[in-house]
């Protein structure tokens, strides 16, 4: 440095530095400018799915605004004074997203405030009369009684849909009897309290019902109708996956654990219906404080049976979550033998999830439709599935002959009819194609090869499937691939445990077509909710 003898230069380019901070801001500043724009495309996605939601945010903001203009603006102020500011609480804490939450707040709002109000009142003037020393003493000890009692009573069970009136019956009456113990005036104080919280339940009740009113009811309607379609949807979706599957593309395990399928919108969607049972008990909670309005024009309606054809078609859902987990599993089967069932397995898919829609479809149009048709067909399609399963029930099952029946002769259905019959009868235009060719003499009996020829001899039925198991990704080659690494062919001993491999791949398209059935056995106690509901609720005939 400086021309001394030993030192070093360290020559440090200020323009390449100031680039890389330059660029470093540039990047910086394209993120921040990226994480601004996915916020508002989600908030806007968010309110493009229901425009309710802004509507309400709007109200909400209107009716808090009306009630301060009374602090806002002197004449009010002067007569109310600093309580008018509890009308602001109510608002807050009274104004729900639909009608009949808005009356369920403000009945426990109204009342709690009421029974706290007289209560405060009573245990005022009792302590006023006994002197300056026990007054304090018994205004503590009521609010400890009053805190322990309503806090126990809102845990009881039949009282936990007024679990907020008691906490309003507890707060109101420790802010007015200690208030009204500094002021001198609880009667006062209480009077001006209540004024205060009828006016902001008043304001809030005005503004949610006359202004774009959100009827839990049809909340409720919507949601069930929702619900039918989700299942419809994914029952198709998950067929239709099925049949098409080859077993090339297989989802990893964090993939099935996690339920992360892209390529599966409807099961999401079913997923959510199992988990609706507390929103449309909710719902139905809600709509019964609501008066009669739109569709339904009566008193006393049966909101109940909504939630029960809910329940009844969670029922059913549960079929479909079996049949999306079996599509998942780790045990497929060969995807020639889904090909042979596919006309059976998919009529009779089509055919629920058509009935599934239009009961969906008679709810939201509250009419009482006939569907003595469709439930026949969907019979028919099924029993044809149970049809097809019985006759060809041999291709499910891997038979082979212990080691010391090796004398046996095998019966030819067993040998031969994989690939006869399943082109003559699953598959008939190639039948009637090969028509022409003269038939195939078929041997009495076939006999058995010997097991110490069994590497040699020709593959037999079984080594095909495997090695086309295998092929298709359709069965897990971790234990086959032993086998085969061993002195360069098969192990005779291994060969019924293989086959037992087969078996089991191929009886899990036996439990896919078991649970299809199963679920159009769980839509006649569907089909009968939906008539109860029709019956109760008065629906119109179609």
């Amino acid at each position: 440095m400086n021309g001394k003898k030993g030192s070093i230069e360290i020559n440090i380019p200020a323009g390449k530095t100031d680039t890389t901070v330059a660029t470093t801001k540039e990047k910086q500043g394209e993120s921040a400018a990226n994480g601004v724009t996915s916020w508002i495309w989600s908030v806007w996605k968010f309110c493009k799915e229901d425009i309710n939601r802004v509507i309400f945010a709007l109200k909400v903001g209107l009716a808090v605004l009306l009630v301060s203009l009374l602090i806002l603006f002197q004449a009010p102020y002067e007569v109310f004074g600093t309580n008018i500011i509890w009308s602001i609480l109510t608002v807050v804490i009274m104004f729900e997203y639909t009608v009949g939450s808005t009356f369920n707040r403000g009945f426990n709002r109204a009342l709690g405030s009421l029974l706290a109000g007289i209560l405060a009142i009573a245990i005022a003037q009792l302590a006023l009369s006994t002197g300056r020393i026990a007054e304090p003493i018994i205004i503590g000890f009521s609010i400890f009684l009053v805190g322990a009692i309503t806090s126990f009573m809102k845990l009881w069970p039949s009282l936990v849909p007024y679990e907020y009136g008691f906490r309003v019956i507890l707060f109101t009456f420790c802010l007015i009897i200690v208030s009204g113990y500094r002021m001198g005036n609880p009667v006062r104080t209480a009077m001006d309290r209540l004024y205060s919280i009828a006016i902001g339940g008043l304001v809030a009740v005005l503004v949610n019902v006359l202004i774009h009113p959100i009827w839990a009811g049809e909340q409720l309607l919507k949601e069930l109708v929702n619900s039918f379609e989700a299942v419809a949807d994914s029952l198709e979706e998950c067929v239709r996956k099925y049949l098409k599957d080859d077993g090339s593309e297989k989802s990893e395990f964090s993939t099935a654990v996690m339920d992360e399928f892209a390529d599966e919108p409807a099961y999401k969607r079913c997923r959510t219906t199992l988990n609706s049972s507390a929103k449309l008990e909710s719902l139905a909670n809600s709509a019964k404080w609501e008066p009669p309005h739109g569709r339904f024009k009566h008193f006393f309606y049966p909101w109940s049976e909504y939630v029960k054809v809910g329940a009844v078609l969670r029922y059913c859902a549960y079929e479909v979550m079996a049949l999306h987990g079996l599509l998942h599993s780790e045990i497929q089967a060969p995807h020639n033998l889904r090909i042979a069932f596919q006309t059976e397995i998919r009529d009779a898919a089509n055919e629920a999830a058509e009935l599934v829609r239009s009961l969906g479809k008679d709810i939201n149009n509250m009419k009482r439709g006939l569907r003595t048709t469709l439930l026949k067909r969907v019979h028919s399609s099924t029993e044809r599935l149970q049809r097809a399963i019985n006759i060809h029930s041999y291709l499910l099952t891997s038979s082979f002959e212990p080691p010391d029946s090796a004398s046996k002769s095998l019966h030819p259905k067993l040998s031969y009819a994989p690939s006869l019959n399943f082109s003559n009868n699953i598959f008939p235009q190639s039948a009637e194609l090969d028509s022409s060719q003269p038939p195939l003499e078929m041997p009495e009996t076939v006999p058995a090869p010997p097991l110490p020829d069994v590497t040699v001899q020709p593959p037999t039925y079984h080594e095909m499937m495997r090695k086309q198991s295998r092929r298709l990704h359709s069965w897990p080659s971790r234990e086959v691939d032993a086998f085969e690494e061993e002195a360069g062919g098969i192990n005779p001993e291994f060969l019924p445990r293989m086959r037992a491999f087969e078996s089991t791949a191929a009886l899990s398209l036996a439990t896919f077509a078991s649970l299809l059935i199963e679920f159009v056995a769980r839509l006649d106690h569907l089909v009968e909710a939906v008539d109860e509901l029709s019956r109760m609720a008065k629906f119109k005939h179609a």
